[in-house]
């Protein structure tokens, strides 16, 4: 892969930086939600739900910048689908276990994804990576180990599955800096929303075909349920949700377009502190010690890696 318009857009990369931050908080925001309402509505529910929302002020915000139509036509090539399809596939690997996981060792699988795109970026980017980029790679990634702790009672396989959605983030981040880094963000905003509308319907459709027994479903009612009744509260959380996704899907495509995909990943890694605090705050789940080393390791790693 080569960076695709980097003579047209030059690197911006203190607007970069101030761009994950926000997008890091939105996310930690977002997956707090999920993970609360996790208890009363489907994933598959959420998907087309909050789409639906969305999907119209991407429309308008494309056609204020001037894409006006033309954003459904770049919304549906290839490389913006692929990147949203990348997306896709990161929630579900997260969403899959965020009704049983703790936020925090949640987060600690996923953000394994700025190390790999530290470590991928070389090979698919051709972003030099020097020796202090390799040893914050290794710091961080054994930060993942100690909060992962595999090979104790403390581990099950589930927290591998943030770790899968940690390499397709990354893949989605390197797409994002290489194939689509001149199409606007509400276009890439718009695609991400279309890909979780289709696959929230598709999801819906094949399980209300299939008829889970109780039992099954009983296993994990977040990715088996059936769609139930909103009252006041769920649409409330639906249209936070809406905005959190809307402020998210434009300025996290606008961070990987403005700076080296190393640099942003560094500063993806506040996503860490922020689901922590929200992990205390709203679940009263308090870290132990080795999570806190764990974490201090992760978020350690990132100015290594950018210098």
């Amino acid at each position: 892969m080569t960076v695709a318009g980097a003579a047209v857009r030059p690197d911006r990369i203190a607007r970069g930086i101030a761009f994950i931050l926000l997008s890091t908080f939105c996310t930690a925001s977002q997956d707090a939600i999920f993970k609360y309402a996790s208890a009363d509505l489907t994933l598959w529910q959420l998907y087309v739900l909050r789409s639906l929302f969305v999907i119209p002020v991407f429309l308008v915000i494309a056609s204020l910048w001037g894409e006006g139509l033309g954003a459904w036509h770049q919304s549906l090539r290839l490389w913006p689908m692929t990147r949203a399809m990348l997306f896709v596939l990161m929630f579900f690997s997260m969403y899959a276990a965020i009704p049983i996981l703790p936020l925090t060792a949640i987060a600690a699988g996923l953000y394994t994804a700025p190390l790999f795109i530290a470590a991928l970026s070389p090979v698919l980017l051709r972003e030099p990576l020097r020796w202090r980029g390799a040893l914050g790679i290794a710091v961080g990634f054994a930060g993942v180990l100690v909060i992962l702790r595999p090979g104790t009672e403390a581990f099950t396989w589930l927290m591998l599955l943030p770790v899968l959605g940690g390499l397709f983030y990354a893949l989605s981040a390197i797409v994002t800096r290489s194939k689509c880094r001149t199409v606007a963000p509400s276009t890439l905003s718009l695609s991400l929303a279309i890909a979780l509308l289709i696959t929230g319907v598709v999801a819906s459709i094949w399980l209300q075909a299939h008829q889970f027994t109780a039992e099954q479903v009983a296993i994990s009612p977040f990715l088996l349920g059936s769609w139930n009744a909103l009252g006041v509260w769920e649409w409330g959380f639906i249209a936070v949700l809406a905005a959190l996704m809307a402020g998210n899907g434009l300025v996290l495509p606008a961070a990987y377009q403005s700076a080296p995909s190393v640099i942003i990943a560094t500063f993806d890694y506040t996503y860490l502190i922020f689901a922590t605090l929200l992990s205390i705050v709203v679940f009263g789940n308090i870290p132990d010690l080795q999570t806190i080393i764990g974490i201090a390791m992760i978020a350690g790693a990132g100015p290594i890696v950018a210098r």
